[in-house]
């Protein structure tokens, strides 16, 4: 059975036991619309082979049409050589970004930050990058999640190829994690730290991750439906994290 089939099943069994229940990538997706502007100068850090996924290759083009200045950064060569929509494009690391001080209006990083080694570090670059006032906004996996738990325990030599079967993505686009900026008090206690001013955590309830496996999904789906309640909150699977850098006092 091919996995568009698979899909389609997947979403009629979805919207039985969790409807309403959207994939968070189209909550961040709502939250870049809303922090990006006519005259944005943009940086997507890890941006890799697009900003959004695959099947949102025309609303990424439109998001991307829409600043100023849009700026893609990965350490991946490849990655940026194959970049749908960014033209602007730097291979370099988070922890020694090659911008002068203030340049950016917006930093944003999509399922990056758990990659983070020194998170403390490589969030003072973005801070020194960004314009008073400027936003770095990021999605990544709750590390409270199950899905984030699981993804730990599984052995390095398996999760590449769980991840090739549950999401599609193959060996050489799947990077070492380190959840070293993935729980509220770990953003709350960097932001602090770095001069951040915390605007929103985001706590989000995602589409079933063994959405291809449809026995797994059916029992997935039950526990999604408690992780909708607000006493199941915080242990929803993905976050999306607004920091701001906070206008000099005068």
């Amino acid at each position: 059975m091919n996995r568009t089939l698979l899909y389609r099943l997947y979403d009629k069994i979805e919207n039985k036991i969790c409807p309403g229940l959207k994939y968070s990538q189209y909550f961040y997706e709502d939250v870049l619309k809303e922090g990006l502007g006519k005259g944005s100068v943009w940086l997507d850090l890890g941006c890799g082979h697009h900003v959004l996924p695959l099947w949102r290759g025309e609303q990424e083009k439109e998001l991307v049409g829409q600043t100023r200045i849009a700026v893609g950064l990965d350490y991946d060569l490849r990655s940026l050589l194959h970049h749908r929509s960014i033209r602007n494009r730097v291979c370099g690391n988070i922890s020694s970004l090659p911008f002068r001080e203030g340049v950016f209006d917006l930093v944003t990083a999509n399922m990056v930050v758990e990659h983070l080694d020194k998170p403390d570090v490589q969030y003072r670059e973005i801070f020194r990058t960004l314009k008073p006032g400027g936003a770095f906004i990021f999605h990544t996996p709750n590390a409270y999640g199950y899905t984030t738990i699981s993804a730990r325990v599984i052995p390095e030599s398996l999760k590449a190829g769980f991840i090739k079967i549950l999401d599609g993505r193959p060996s050489e686009d799947v990077f070492k994690t380190y959840y070293r900026s993935n729980t509220e008090s770990q953003i709350r206690k960097l932001a602090q730290e770095t001069g951040f001013e915390v605007v929103s955590i985001r706590y989000i309830a995602s589409s079933a991750k063994f959405a291809v496996i449809l026995p797994f999904a059916f029992l997935e789906l039950f526990w999604i439906r408690l992780l909708l309640t607000r006493s199941f909150r915080s242990l929803r699977t993905n976050l999306i994290v607004t920091l701001q850098k906070p206008f000099p006092l005068r």
